[in-house]
């Protein structure tokens, strides 16, 4: 009986737990991102008929020195190697130095919309890219840098 119910938190969380629909990738940037450090994810699109939500994720900690963070991206369709720039701004804090975002201690995981509802060209491959555009050359606090790619809902 004991293991029937040791094994309940586990079932329920498999079974609430996203579906395929949704996927993250994270790089770790070691809580000090260099300038020159490219971030770089790779996406497949097997399904571009289902509009897409393009979430950036940002973990950071109280060594963090701003409230904001910059990003140039670079959004690639390596089919036809269709590059687009982008050069984009997120809020990481409110006015009174209060981190936003979610976890415990000194960690805070922050999402960005990028593109919402965005429908892909074409079923194949992507790449989008992150350089930091802080003044730092190391920027220290940001521990993580990630994608989250989900289908968006009707």
């Amino acid at each position: 009986m004991r293991k029937i119910l040791g094994l309940l938190p586990l079932i329920l969380f498999f079974s609430c737990h996203s579906s395929s629909e949704e996927n993250v990738i994270m790089n770790s940037v070691n809580n000090k991102w260099n300038k020159k450090s490219e971030q770089k994810f790779n996406l497949e699109v097997s399904d571009p008929q289902n509009p897409k939500n393009i979430i950036f994720v940002v973990r950071n900690n109280n060594t963090y020195p701003y409230s904001n963070i910059r990003f140039i991206v670079n959004f690639t369709n390596l089919q036809n190697k269709k590059k687009e720039t982008d050069t984009l701004n997120y809020v990481l804090a409110k006015p009174n130095g209060e981190w936003l975002g979610t976890g415990f201690g000194d960690t805070k995981e922050a999402l960005f919309q990028y593109r919402m509802n965005y429908k892909f060209p074409g079923k194949g491959k992507y790449e989008i890219s992150l350089i930091q555009a802080m003044r730092n050359d190391n920027l220290p606090g940001i521990e993580d840098v990630g994608v989250k790619l989900e289908t968006a809902k009707p």
